[in-house]
């Protein structure tokens, strides 16, 4: 599945808090790998080092992700979080070489916080 166009114009949706609720609300049926995703984004957005650009594609994913009706509304058994992912995984592709160790570390240590056990490869970029 393609990333939603514009993800741009999904960022007024962006809402820390808001983010926060709805992943830990959504940990199991988006699983360790959507999660870790969202958590890199998260994490590189609090990076000074991000461009202006990067900024706006990450609160753009993250704004999509925390839209209650989108694509494919998030309550739909199986697919619901389809839409959502590939919008994380599109942003985590478009700043991968932003992405430094201190935020994959970051991010790891929640998912393992979270998950307890995680497949190494499912931390893999």
């Amino acid at each position: 599945m393609k990333a939603p166009r514009n993800l741009e114009k999904y960022i007024p949706n962006y809402d820390v808090e808001k983010f926060w609720k709805k992943l830990r609300r959504s940990l199991r049926r988006m699983g360790a790998k959507a999660v870790y995703y969202a958590l890199l984004l998260y994490y590189a957005l609090q990076d000074p080092q991000i461009s202006r650009k990067d900024k706006g594609m990450i609160l753009g994913a993250l704004g999509y992700f925390l839209l209650p009706l989108d694509l494919m509304p998030d309550f739909l058994p199986a697919i619901g979080y389809t839409d959502d992912i590939a919008a994380l995984a599109f942003a985590v592709y478009k700043v991968i070489n932003c992405i430094t160790p201190l935020v994959k570390g970051q991010a790891e240590a929640k998912v393992y916080e979270w998950f307890g056990d995680v497949d190494q490869s499912d931390l893999i970029l």
